[in-house]
């Protein structure tokens, strides 16, 4: 295949059978354009040695090619201040930016008013990845803040009705639902929940509500008397824990609202000479890299980070440039270890 000259995208549309416009598309990595005709406008770019003017391009959508991703400073027990569920994610996110021919601005939420305007008023980014967010009621005026300013964005979260914008997230309710199937399936009659089950944490009270629509159906029942408040991180955990043993009341299994929690918890139990599985059942949730290196090792519920990490790119980009988009709720897993015993009581 011989152009004279430097190849144009009317080359490759000329070549491929398709109008100009589906060769931009397709070359930015639209989502409007299939699989088949993306791949192979792709071969022939490929074959003619063909190179998006990436500055030229921009400037002629008034774009600056770039997305910025910004987390959510959690507290950590290193410096970090990165929840680790997250860093699996990352690597998804950028491999997708990639795919877009999008570059990645990352950095951290600022918890000012106006955390957002740096990337959105300078044009430093055309739209955002939000990655955690603490208190949901005290978030979701943010939320409204850019949407009414017409910032494209995107956030992996709850799903819920009447949010502001748009969520990727996981089956909460499904997966709290694995755990109590599986903790009931057990023996465990007396489950206490790790996480603060409200309004202002809606993933956490979905993980509840899930495990209890499981407990029912086994007539049995989360006991609000055996719910502690905590957010997700090793110290909260270990804090809930003691308030929970502090209550002087029987149980014989935890479903922690996170594996940060459990992971805390496991500390506070040990100190209390409680053994796991053996006194007790221990889950979490998240399948985060050290729930497989304690000790047990901790039974969970998997998100899968992969996918989440491409469609949170894939939808800004349809927000980017239009096109519909909406919000997802992906599937869970159970992945059961040693930190629920392997066989019924």
């Amino acid at each position: 295949m011989t152009i004279k000259g430097k190849p144009t995208s009317l080359d490759i549309a000329h070549l491929a059978g398709v109008s100009q416009p589906t060769v931009s598309r397709a070359l930015r990595g639209s989502p409007s354009v299939n699989r088949e005709t993306r791949e192979r406008i792709l071969a022939i770019a490929r074959e003619l040695n063909y190179k998006v003017d990436k500055n030229a391009s921009n400037l002629r959508r008034q774009q600056s090619g770039t997305l910025a991703l910004l987390l959510f400073e959690d507290p950590t027990s290193d410096q970090s201040h990165i929840n680790p569920f997250f860093l699996p994610m990352l690597g998804s996110i950028t491999r997708a930016c990639a795919r877009h021919g999008q570059d990645l601005l990352i950095s951290f939420q600022q918890l000012s008013d106006d955390w957002h305007a740096d990337y959105d008023d300078s044009h430093k980014a055309d739209g955002l990845i939000l990655l955690g967010y603490g208190d949901y009621l005290a978030y979701q005026g943010k939320l409204r803040t850019l949407v009414e300013q017409g910032t494209q964005f995107v956030r992996w979260g709850a799903v819920l009705p009447d949010q502001p914008g748009i969520s990727i997230g996981c089956d909460n309710i499904g997966g709290g639902a694995l755990i109590g199937e599986h903790l009931a399936g057990l023996g465990h009659r007396r489950i206490a929940f790790l996480g603060d089950a409200s309004s202002r944490y809606p993933e956490f009270l979905d993980r509840y509500r899930g495990c209890d629509a499981a407990l029912a159906r086994h007539g049995l029942a989360m006991d609000p008397a055996l719910q502690a408040d905590a957010e997700s991180a090793e110290d909260s955990g270990y804090a809930a824990a003691q308030t929970l043993l502090a209550r002087g009341l029987p149980f014989d299994a935890v479903f922690a609202a996170s594996d940060l929690i459990a992971i805390g918890a496991m500390r506070a139990f040990a100190e209390h000479g409680l053994r796991i599985p053996d006194d007790i059942a221990l889950a979490g949730f998240d399948d985060i890299p050290g729930a497989r290196m304690t000790t047990p090792a901790l039974t969970t519920v998997v998100q899968d980070t992969l996918t989440a990490g491409e469609l949170l790119v894939d939808t800004l980009m349809r927000l980017i440039t239009g096109e519909p988009a909406e919000s997802r709720r992906l599937p869970t897993a159970l992945v059961v270890r040693d930190s629920t015993g392997a066989r019924p009581l």
